[in-house]
């Protein structure tokens, strides 16, 4: 049988809507995969599924840690691994759900390790970051692919993907890619809604108007306030520092707000050229404002075909 069925995708595509459909459907349960989802107290800012949908669909690694707690994508793949195998022996098929390619790809393929760590790399880019260096935009121009899945202050994996480039002269989303090539450890569909870019635009600019209605604002002084801060700026989730500025008084809710809008459209840019990427990835055309019951069907009926070519 398939083992899993992934909806992937930008954020504001609607990956959590669909999975829950779908996995209704399925009689199953999520898998989030989401770097940022998995923390509790930031729910608002990370679109995380409601307590409603929680309640219709079970969820795995969804406000499960404190933000202070680190959660590689190598943790998530032994963890979430061994969800999938407890749904695979129920007969079920595991439904993921999550923007991050990383998780995503850790999961059904397995991690691509590299080559040693080189300390005097690391050092050097270590000094680097400590002296203002832009090792973010560095990682985009030698590899805009891997960057495109990582946050801008996730100095652990700039560092290391900087450092495997200076030592192989490869971007990391290659390895990562010919890694595929040669090992997959679960047999998988990948779908994902293809909204036109202004659409999907469009739905980024009203999902954040909704997130500051809803107490996004409130939600990030409250992380503030539990001695957060640090954790707030290092995570540099899309919306969180914006939100901190404008609580420190360094700019106005409106900024906040357009910035935020402008940090996720570019931030959902960079996750279409990762997904465009892999040729596993079946893109469902959306012509409406959302997907409907037809995307549904699409989505079911190329796991049963692929059940059904894997017998």
């Amino acid at each position: 049988m398939t083992s899993i069925l992934a909806v992937v995708g930008p954020t504001g595509s609607g990956k959590t809507a669909l999975a829950i459909e779908v996995a209704r459907r399925l009689n199953t349960e999520i898998i989030s995969a989401d770097s940022m989802q998995v923390y509790r107290g930031m729910e608002i800012g990370t679109a995380a599924p409601t307590a409603e949908q929680l309640a219709a669909v079970k969820h795995h690694f969804v406000g499960v840690l404190e933000p202070d707690c680190e959660f590689s994508a190598g943790e998530f793949q032994r963890q979430a691994r061994m969800v999938v195998d407890t749904l695979n022996a129920r007969g079920k098929v595991a439904v993921v759900a999550g923007g991050s390619g990383l998780y995503v790809n850790a999961l059904i393929d397995g991690l691509f390790d590299g080559p040693p760590k080189d300390d005097t790399i690391r050092e050097e880019l270590h000094r680097e970051a400590e002296s203002g260096a832009p090792l973010y935009e560095q990682l985009q121009s030698v590899d805009p692919e891997y960057a495109a899945i990582i946050l801008p202050g996730d100095l652990r994996r700039i560092v290391r993907a900087l450092e495997v480039y200076r030592l192989t002269g490869q971007p990391m989303s290659r390895l990562h890619r010919e890694h595929r090539e040669r090992t997959h450890a679960y047999s998988a569909v990948l779908v994902a809604l293809d909204f036109p870019r202004e659409e999907l635009y469009r739905r980024i600019n009203e999902r954040v108007d909704a997130m500051v209605a809803a107490g996004f604002v409130e939600e990030v002084r409250a992380l503030l306030e539990r001695g957060y801060r640090s954790e707030v700026e290092r995570l540099r989730s899309v919306g969180f520092r914006e939100m901190a500025a404008y609580i420190d008084g360094k700019q106005t809710l409106a900024e906040a707000i357009e910035t935020t809008k402008q940090q996720t459209r570019r931030f959902a840019k960079r996750q279409l050229t990762w997904f465009r990427a892999d040729d596993r990835i079946h893109w469902l055309p959306v012509t409406g404002s959302s997907f409907t019951e037809a995307h549904v069907e699409q989505a079911l009926r190329l796991l049963q075909d692929e059940s059904a070519s894997a017998r």
